[in-house]
């Protein structure tokens, strides 16, 4: 039983070796991803079952007690048996197949050591496909791993020859030769087999461990590259940013040369055939436009296809990589190689890599900048809408000044004038310094006293410490403006405004209150969150004011309304405290 087991031991290297092969077989590889269909069953099945085959193969032939090491195996007589490695082959097949597979294949292997014949063929051949339906069922315990671990493999391979031992001890004959046999060949068959299934997916999850380290390395270099000629080509396709990405790409990706284009013209070549594909030419080959116009990878396998005439040009095949921006093709990345055979899945998972991380990147870059561009043509016309009703009041003010009081119409003028270059001022920036503000906010007082000077008054309590915090612009003016026009416009007489800026820890605090008529219940919880659009007027001005300290300050600067109980409006908010930065 010793030299049995170690004369199997041998054979199993063989079949471990023809194991190993199949692991690099591209259908095995998709086995492993679990794509599976009827179909592919029917491919898997004949794949396992010819290695149950050959299992039988690299077994040894025994005769009563003795065995015959022959390599090859001829039809056996009625009182032989192969003490074999067939199981092997059929097990894997279910436990990476499934039932299906498993069943399969191992009506294939069993079939086959049916047909050598001797005088267990009965029994060996029937428990072959039961193994494999039963290995099946097994692997659905385990379906969570990609692989069943060894451990639980050389498990499941033990009880495998168990059975086909159990089936010969009940159907074959005579009893007295059966048993004899079983004696000798059943320890050193299930040590076998459950070794050679346990190596088997060793193997596999080997295989499977190489392929994941080598996808992982080729997305990290994809990363790192599209991550270098990021910033070049964030600038734009220009012949300078087309040169550095097309050097940087050279350079990483090994290709023989490198080119950039834009929709009409190659902006850069680097490399081999530099000087013959020279910056400024059209693109005329076919291939560039339809890449170009597809928007997909191609690939092109010989200079004529690549559209280059130069009859000694070395380069013979190329990866045409669309750059996209927005969903729009604004470019190709061409990666060129001496001879089609250096390109292979690795370079064309790469080139994809490329191709979605660069698109990806661009197209966030454009809509930041687009967001960017909306929100300050946003801030442009919300500040564009809060002073023309305040300017036609003044100039309506002038009119009737010049012909009762000229020297006041005068003084009237000169005080818009500053606060119209104020408010262009202030206009041409997002944020700026509360003393800014302040400044334009008392430029407006100043024509508002000559108006109004004896329907109220304004009073500022300005603390230490505020000057330099960022504001929007035209923030206050319009606040203090809808006190005057809403909530003292029915006292003749008497009215106050208080502003208030203080500076509380990290924040600066604003509270503008008056003692007028104060804001209608209905009216509270919408005001500045959307134009109200009742008869007291729309809130157009507070709402714009409220939108634009959201968006440029956060939601925690949004104005808060409410009404004293003396009487009058109390508004306040909050911006937090950052210094000005240069432009």
């Amino acid at each position: 039983m010793d030299n049995l087991t170690l004369l199997l031991i041998e054979r199993m290297g063989i079949l471990l070796t023809l194991a190993f092969i199949l692991t690099r077989i591209p259908l095995f590889r998709q086995l492993l991803d679990r794509e599976i269909h009827a179909g592919t069953s029917i491919s898997y099945s004949l794949m396992f079952g010819l290695f149950g085959i050959a299992g039988t193969y690299a077994g040894v032939v025994v005769k009563e007690d003795l065995f015959l090491p022959a390599f090859w195996i001829f039809p056996l007589s009625s009182s032989d048996i192969i003490a074999n490695s067939t199981l092997v082959g059929v097990v894997i097949g279910g436990l990476l197949g499934g039932p299906v597979v498993g069943m399969g294949a191992g009506i294939i292997a069993g079939a086959h050591i049916y047909g050598m014949g001797g005088f267990a063929a009965v029994p060996v051949g029937l428990s072959v496909p039961m193994t494999g339906l039963l290995a099946g069922y097994v692997a659905r315990f385990f379906s969570q791993e990609r692989v069943i671990s060894p451990s639980k493999a050389l498990f499941i391979g033990m009880f495998a020859p168990v059975i086909q031992m159990s089936l010969m001890l009940i159907m074959a004959g005579p009893p007295d030769l059966v048993r004899t046999v079983v004696n000798l060949i059943g320890v050193p068959m299930v040590l076998t087999n459950s070794i050679s299934i346990a190596i088997f997916t060793t193997m596999i999850r080997v295989a499977l461990q190489e392929q994941e380290r080598s996808a992982a390395m080729e997305a990290e270099r994809a990363f790192t590259i599209a991550e270098r000629i990021l910033p070049h080509l964030k600038l734009g396709l220009t012949p300078q940013t087309a040169q550095a990405a097309a050097l940087l790409l050279q350079r990483e990706v090994k290709a023989t040369a490198v080119a950039v284009t834009d929709l009409e013209h190659l902006l850069a070549h680097v490399g081999a055939g530099a000087e013959h594909h020279l910056p400024g030419e059209a693109i005329v080959g076919d291939l560039d436009k339809r890449a170009l116009f597809s928007g997909a990878i191609e690939k092109g396998l010989s200079r004529e296809v690549l559209g280059c005439t130069q009859k000694n040009c070395v380069l013979q095949a190329a990866l045409l990589v669309p750059i996209r921006e927005g969903g729009t093709v604004v470019g190709l990345i061409k990666l060129y190689f001496r001879r089609p055979q250096q390109i292979g899945k690795v370079q064309e998972a790469l080139a994809k890599g490329l191709s979605n991380l660069i698109s990806n990147q661009l197209t966030l870059t454009l809509t930041e900048k687009m967001k960017g561009l909306m929100k300050d043509a946003e801030l442009r016309m919300l500040q564009a809408q809060i002073h023309p009703h305040f300017l036609f009041n003044t100039l309506n003010s002038i009119v009737t000044l010049i012909r009762i009081d000229p020297h006041l119409a005068r003084h009237m003028t000169v005080q818009l004038g500053t606060f119209m270059r104020l408010t262009l001022k202030l206009t041409s920036t997002p944020l700026v310094p509360v003393r800014q503000e302040l400044d334009h906010l008392f430029a407006y007082l100043e024509i508002i006293k000559i108006r109004f000077s004896e329907q109220f008054a304004v009073r500022c309590d300005i603390g230490e410490g505020v000057d330099d915090a960022l504001i929007p612009p035209g923030t206050l003016q319009p606040l203090v403006e809808n006190s005057i026009q809403h909530g003292l416009q029915h006292m003749p007489t008497g009215g106050e405004i208080v502003l208030t800026v203080k500076r509380e820890d990290s924040a600066i605090r604003f509270t503008m209150e008056d003692n007028g008529s104060g804001v209608p219940p209905n009216l509270l919880q919408v005001l500045g969150r959307m134009p109200t659009g009742s008869k007291e007027g729309n809130g157009i001005g507070v709402h714009n004011v409220n939108q634009r300290l959201v968006s440029l300050r956060g939601p925690d600067a949004q104005l808060v309304f409410s009404n004293k109980t003396e009487g009058g409006c109390l508004i306040t908010f909050s911006i937090p405290i950052q210094k000005e930065e240069s432009a």
